[in-house]
């Protein structure tokens, strides 16, 4: 059907090669001019009305005498002026003069169809049609007047008024048969199937078979649900087009898409033997065992498939995140990282193949790997926030300082806007020692994250535990409170809060009711079980603080645990377990620096 292609678009240009031929029935082939960077404004509609006013006027007393040569001349120097404003995009312009030229000659169809054309071009597609009918009527033999008409209508909506013209059109106009595509694909855009699948039988016995015809067809036989026939024009297509494998695939899936598996599987399999190399013969065969449950020959294809460089790395991609969607899973996670490598190894240019990787090995549990194929996809392309994200997430997870300093510096040189790097920056910083640096960071990082609340609430707890660093305890408390304001149930803030004050002694009945609270909402926690138990120590409930000590002892083997509950045992008047008790925490390792003197002087110190 190519070879009609190009009778399918409208031809609205009609340039004339002099103001003799201009008005002839007939109009001059199409050309195009480039149009003024600024468009001119649109007729209002008052204008219209009065500039078509003024041409009936004046066409009405025109009509009363013969045309005269001079108005000959001077009606086709207005069509000739009126269509190079048209040309220009000048539609009032345009318009002035064609109606000009209407007035002394209003009998001439290519004026009528010039002045439809202008209307329809700046909006006014009542005019349009009037003009346009007007232009089929006088000269009912042009084809282009019947093509304007139609897209005047089709513009409206007004599709059985097209159909209508384009009947008459191929009725009326000899050799103009290759307007039955159109015709058909407006019975398509109504829904009316069969009326189409009619138009196009009666175009292949004028033009015979045609591939682009009998794909529609087969389209239509799909909305029908007449799957036979849809197969049986795609067997004509294969049959006409035996070196076309595309038909052949396309047949493929239309057996996987209706179940019918065997002949999905034997028609792939034919497009495999005409290229061997084809990804899509070969996902079409990997969807097919999968949904007949057969595991490694879909594993199989779908890898040879992946193997392919003809298989886009877009669609790729689209695969991986399908996958991604369903992991972690046992079943599939071995295959979505083998994919994963696959897609690197063939596209090594390509940094989205890298980022997806990462994807996969992240939702799979494999940090390192993960961050690995982000740091190559930041190689290759450095732009996307998003990998630099991901790089520092897990750099804080796996708890590796020097790297999430270094790439968050990296990527604040990049996005120095974005609050998360700035806070990972000052965990950083609060990790390697560095207070004043981290403070510097998260003071900085928490301006830009006003707008994030839950942000600026890790930011304010971050800032409590740094500022406590630095003893300024005023400023610690009331970045504690902040956070707590925005979340009262803030572990971290909770946590750190109310252990804080028991170092320092105060505001302790603050502290037991925030740690009390943290203890309830998680009671096998012995990092909460331990602060609770130091809080209740400083507050002299030592019976308290042994019961939190010793269920923390049941999950726990930290130093300071067994330390803190050394010393609650000391002040119990157990002054031997609590010795054992020291004496196990230093060889734990990570006990205060009293421990040495505790356990030589066999006394408590704090």
């Amino acid at each position: 059907m190519s070879r009609f292609g190009a009778f399918s678009v409208l031809l609205l240009g009609l340039l004339v090669a002099s103001p003799g031929y201009a008005q002839q029935a007939k109009p001059a082939a199409p050309t195009s001019t480039a149009a003024p960077e600024k468009k001119p404004r649109k007729l209002t509609r008052k204008e219209r009305k009065e500039l078509a006013r003024r041409a009936a006027l004046d066409a009405a007393a025109q009509q009363k005498r013969p045309l005269s040569e001079k108005d000959r001349e001077m009606s086709e120097a207005y069509f000739v002026d009126g269509v190079r404003f048209v040309l220009l995009e000048d539609y009032n312009k345009a318009l002035e003069r064609l109606l000009k030229a209407y007035a002394l000659n209003p009998t001439n169809a290519a004026v009528n169809y010039k002045i439809a054309e202008t209307n329809l071009l700046s909006g006014n597609l009542q005019d349009a049609t009037n003009f346009a009918q007007a232009a089929v009527k006088l000269d009912p033999q042009n084809a282009y007047y019947y093509l304007l008409l139609a897209q005047i209508y089709a513009s409206q909506k007004q599709f059985d008024q097209a159909i209508g013209v384009y009947t008459t059109l191929i009725k009326q106009v000899p050799n103009s048969g290759y307007y039955l595509f159109n015709l058909a694909d407006l019975y398509i855009a109504q829904g009316k199937l069969n009326e189409a699948l009619a138009t196009f039988d009666q175009a292949e016995k004028q033009f015979g078979p045609l591939d682009e015809v009998s794909f529609k067809k087969q389209q239509i036989y799909l909305k029908q649900n007449n799957l036979d026939k849809a197969l049986k024009e795609g067997e004509v297509l294969i049959t006409a087009n035996p070196n076309e494998v595309r038909y052949v695939l396309a047949q493929a899936q239309m057996y996987a898409a209706n179940n019918r598996f065997p002949d999905a599987i034997r028609v792939a399999q034919q497009a495999l033997k005409q290229d061997p190399d084809n990804p899509r013969a070969r996902m079409i065969l990997a969807d097919v065992y999968r949904q007949q449950n057969n595991a490694p020959e879909s594993e199989k294809q779908i890898k040879l498939a992946f193997e392919s460089p003809a298989l886009d790395i877009d669609d790729k991609v689209r695969i991986l995140v399908d996958y991604i969607k369903q992991l972690p899973n046992p079943a599939l996670n071995q295959t979505a990282q083998d994919l994963a490598a696959i897609t690197t190894r063939v596209h090594p240019r390509e940094a989205k193949a890298f980022s997806i990787a990462g994807d996969i090995q992240t939702v799979t549990g494999n940090r390192p790997a993960a961050r690995t194929n982000y740091l190559k996809a930041i190689q290759l392309d450095n732009s996307r926030y998003q990998i630099w994200q991901q790089v520092v997430l897990i750099d804080a997870e796996l708890n590796q300082v020097d790297s999430l300093l270094t790439h968050t510096e990296q990527a604040l040189e990049l996005f120095p806007n974005q609050a998360p790097l700035w806070f990972y920056n000052g965990v950083g910083h609060q990790l390697k020692k560095q207070p004043t640096k981290a403070i510097k960071s998260l003071e900085y990082g928490r301006k830009l994250a006003t707008d994030n609340p839950e942000l600026l609430a890790q930011f304010d707890t971050q800032l409590g535990d740094t500022y406590h660093e630095l003893k300024e305890y005023a400023k610690s408390d009331a970045a504690y409170e902040a956070a707590l304001t925005f979340d009262a149930n803030n572990a971290q803030a909770l946590n750190n809060y109310s252990y804080y004050l028991s170092l320092r002694g105060e505001k302790l009945d603050k502290a037991k009711e925030m740690a009390g609270k943290l203890v309830k909402q998680n009671p096998d926690n012995d990092t909460y079980l331990d602060t609770y138990g130091w809080v209740l120590y400083r507050l002299k409930d030592y019976d308290g603080a042994r019961q939190q000590f010793e269920k923390a002892l049941k999950t726990t083997t930290d130093a300071t645990v067994i330390e803190h509950y050394g010393d609650v045992l000391f002040k119990l008047g157990e002054a031997d377990k609590a010795l054992a008790e020291w004496q196990k925490a230093k060889k734990t390792g990570g006990a205060s620096p009293l421990i040495d003197r505790k356990i030589k002087d066999k006394k408590l110190y704090e």
